[in-house]
C-alpha cells in the first residue's frame, strides 16, 4: 500500500506554530490523530512505529509537536496550551483527510490531554478517543484523581494498557473503566509495560506486542464506522 508522508506546519491560535507530520496511506479509511507523550516528541521511535504500523493498516495519522516540545524546553505545556494544540491539530487532520473516520488521542500525556479537551467541550468530527497507555498515576503513586474528567465523555473511549505498566495500575484502572461502560473498552496487552514492551521470557518480541496493538485498535476504528 503506498503511504505518502507530508512534513507540515500547524498554527495553533495565539500560542504559535509547530512542526507535524500526516502518515497517509493511498485509500485510507481513517485518520487518528496522534498526541505524543510527556518526555519525547512526535518523532520517537514508538511514535514512528505506530504510525507505519496504522497505514499498513490503511489508517492515517497526523502527528504533532505541544509547543514545548517544539521549543525544546523541559515541563509540559499547561493543560490549556496542550488542549489548543489538540484541537488545531484535529481540525487540520479533518481538513487534510476529509470523508474518513476521525479519531484522536496518543501516549500517555498526549491521551489524556486529549481526553481533558473532549471533556470541556467535544473535538468536531472526532467519533472515538484511544490511549497508548493511559497515565492513571504516577509511577508507584496509585490513585483514580486523573480519570475523574472521563465521565463527562461521551464518544466510545479506548484504553490500551500493559498489565506491567507501573502508571495504571489495573487493579484502578479496571473499575474506571467498568463505571464508563459501555463508553468505555480496555484492551490488556499481557506483560507490556507502559511502552507496549515485554520480557524476554514472555516468549515474544516487542514488535509482536506492539503488533496486537496496532490491530486491537484498527479493529476499534472500523468498529467506530
Amino acid at each position: 500500500m503506498a503511504t505518502k508522508t507530508q512534513e507540515l506546519k500547524l498554527d495553533i491560535d495565539r500560542i504559535g506554530t509547530v512542526s507535524a507530520i500526516l502518515t497517509q496511506p493511498a485509500n485510507a479509511r481513517a485518520c487518528s490523530v496522534l498526541a505524543h507523550g510527556a518526555g519525547a516528541d512526535m518523532r520517537h521511535a514508538f511514535m514512528e512505529k505506530v504510525a507505519e504500523g496504522l497505514a499498513d493498516r490503511g489508517i492515517a495519522t497526523f502527528r504533532f509537536n505541544f509547543p514545548y516540545m517544539e521549543k525544546k524546553l523541559g515541563r509540559p505545556d499547561q493543560p490549556a496550551v496542550a488542549h489548543a494544540a489538540i484541537r488545531a491539530a484535529v481540525a487540520e487532520a479533518a481538513r487534510l483527510c476529509p470523508g474518513v473516520t476521525l479519531v484522536a488521542g496518543g501516549k500517555s500525556f498526549g491521551g489524556r490531554m486529549t481526553s481533558q479537551a473532549q471533556s470541556k467541550a467535544p473535538l468536531p468530527d472526532v467519533k472515538g478517543l484511544a490511549f497508548l497507555g493511559f497515565p492513571l498515576h504516577a509511577d508507584k503513586k496509585p490513585s483514580s484523581e486523573r480519570a475523574e474528567h472521563l465521565a463527562g465523555i461521551a464518544i466510545p473511549m479506548l484504553f490500551l494498557q500493559g498489565t506491567r505498566d507501573g502508571l495504571a495500575d489495573l487493579g484502578i484502572l479496571k473499575p474506571v473503566i467498568d463505571a464508563l461502560r459501555p463508553k468505555a473498552t480496555l484492551h490488556e496487552v499481557e506483560g507490556g509495560d507502559h511502552s507496549f514492551a515485554v520480557l524476554k521470557k514472555s516468549g515474544r518480541s516487542n514488535e509482536e506486542a506492539l503488533a496486537e496493538v496496532l490491530d486491537a485498535l484498527t479493529a476499534w476504528i472500523d468498529g467506530l464506522a
